[in-house]
Parts: structure tokens; sequence; C-alpha cells
């Protein structure tokens, strides 16, 4: 596949943040056109910029995030993409440099572009296992209950932030896609944990980049319709398991389990299955998918088709290391 990061000036922005041009007519036509034609230079040559705010504070630690906007391009409401860093619940940070190409990417298109901090709730614990499960469990219900206050955060400021609060997708990388993944399905199964969410309120898409969801009720199913989800995972991978691992109903279910059941059930999806690849897909689909993943939002979210896409690749030329697993990650 040819590298999808390069060109990004001939892709067109998404339709959303464009939604109301203000323009008059008899010109509104022509002036649709020219802003097609000059909106994506238009973006990738504006300043991105960044501000922080404390969006909780929690077992006395500052939550903050960082949002990242290129208002002086768009000045409608904007849709709003925020993400959760990876680093298996023990490490990482909601500005590590290997993000930018993705904040930047989208910011530049027109979004809001939220990264969030969330406890770490394995930092210094043991590899978890189907028999070791509360240490994950934990970590995983303290990121979804961060993850939900920051979301609450964007919709009580939404008028302030310029946000469109019909258009919140929120994506993730690793420990991150299993807290969007979780936090979507809590929410959708009404789980009393989603009820610091407002009723009315739904995520508009998720995006998990090497995501999960942990379970006690075997597969997943869900109470309501699920969030059209893209889901990326390597077939290798042994850290976030592809597949699942499971002892009878417990366990934790992977892309592969979870795009079955979308599929069995009629949700929209896409999942991007990376043959022979590991980890590693946590990671590169935010350098070298951008296109791909602005396409999902535009068909998915926005024009909201209901496709179910199953997307097998493999690269001859990538190398992945495919040996991480928990108790070598965690050790």
């Amino acid at each position: 596949m040819e590298n999808s990061s390069t060109n990004n000036n001939n892709i067109q922005p998404v339709k959303s943040p464009l939604g109301d041009l203000g323009v008059q007519a008899p010109f509104r036509g022509l002036g649709v056109i020219l802003l097609f034609i000059c909106i994506p230079f238009l973006a990738f040559s504006s300043e991105i910029k960044k501000e922080t705010r404390t969006f909780a504070v929690k077992d006395n630690q500052e939550l903050k995030m960082n949002i990242y906007s290129a208002d002086s391009v768009f000045t409608s409401a904007q849709p709003c993409l925020m993400f959760v860093f990876g680093g298996g619940f023990k490490e990482g940070t909601r500005d590590a440099a290997l993000y930018n190409d993705y904040f930047d990417y989208f910011a530049g298109k027109g979004f809001k572009v939220v990264s969030i901090d969330y406890r770490l709730g394995m930092k210094g614990q043991k590899a978890p296992s189907v028999f070791n499960n509360k240490p994950l469990r934990n970590a995983i219900a303290m990121a979804v209950d961060d993850l939900y206050s920051a979301t609450n955060f964007l919709l009580q400021n939404a008028d302030e932030l310029n946000i469109d609060t019909s258009q919140i997708i929120i994506s993730g990388s690793s420990a991150g896609a299993m807290t969007v993944l979780q936090a979507d399905y809590e929410k959708r199964d009404l789980r009393e944990s989603s009820n610091v969410l407002p009723n009315d309120f739904q995520y508009a898409g998720v995006i998990a980049f090497a995501g999960s969801i942990f379970s006690t009720e075997g597969t997943p199913s869900y109470t309501l319709r699920p969030a059209p989800t893209l889901f990326f995972h390597g077939s290798g991978d042994k850290l976030v398991p592809y597949g699942k691992t499971r002892f009878f109903k417990l366990g934790v279910f992977g892309s592969e389990p979870l795009a079955k059941q979308f599929k069995e059930q009629g949700y929209p999806y896409t999942l991007y299955t990376m043959e022979n690849i590991g980890h590693d897909v946590s990671e590169y689909p935010m350098t070298e998918f951008l296109p791909e993943i602005e396409q999902f939002i535009r068909d998915f979210v926005f024009d909201r088709k209901q496709w179910m896409l199953d997307i097998n690749l493999k690269d001859k030329l990538r190398k992945s290391d495919t040996a991480t697993n928990p108790g070598n990650y965690y050790n």
C-alpha cells in the first residue's frame, strides 16, 4: 500500500466544519466551490494552537487536557476528536511526540482535537491475566471514568470551545483504545458507570488502535447500537489480543470478535487487520493512515453510511516485534 501520509493537501476537508458557510445567494454556489478548493491549503498553512485546561482533580491528581485547533480557518462549531494515550495503564503522556502528526492533521482539517490525562491504575502492578484481573479491571474503570469526566467538561464548555456536541468522536492507542471501546460499550449498555454523562448524549464515533473490551458476560453485547467504530489491529498482537482471552464468560475481547459481533448485529464498522503484525499497530496508523481515518469519519460519522468493512492488509516490507506480551511488558 502506498504511504498514505503524503499529499495531504489533496484531501478534501470533512464536511461538518463547513456546515454553515454564511454565503448569500446568488454567490453561495461559487463561494462553496472556492472554499472547497482553498480550505485544504489554508488549513495546513494555518498555525495549530494548543491550550491546556484542567478538567478534574481525582486522588489528589490534576487531570489536564490539551486542546489543539486552527480557529483562524474554521469559525463554525467544530467536530471534536478526543484522544486517550497508550502505555498499558502504567505509563504514557497525553502530549507524547509520536501523536503530533495525528493531532496536527485533524486540527488542520477543522476538528477540535482533545488529548486527555487519566489515572494510571496499572502502575506498579504485576502482569494481568485471567486469574489476576482485578488490577486491570480497576485501571480500565478509572480510565473510563476520567474519559467521561473529560467529556463532561467539553459538553459544559462547548459554546466557549466552539464544539459541536453531536460530533464528539473518541479515539485511543493501546490502553487508550481499550478505554474508548469500553467507554462506548458501557454508555450504550446503560451501565451505572456512564450515569455521569447526560442520558441523551452518545459518542458519535470510536477509533481504536489495538484495543479490546473487558467483559464478565462473554462477547460484549450492546443494549443500544454502538457508535460507528474503526478498528486497527495486528493479528500477531500478544499484548492486547486481536482475538480473545477468556475463562468461561470472563475475559478480554479484541478487535476480531468485536467486529464479528458488529457484523452479526448489523452495526457499522471498519476493521483493518494487519496480518502478522504485533502491537506496532497501536501507533503507526496515526502517521501512515491519516486519510483513511478521515474517510472513515466522513463516511460513517458525518454521512452515516451503514457499511461493514473488513480489510486485511499484509505488508511484506514491514518488520514487526510480535514477542511483546503482558508477562514481559509489565516486568
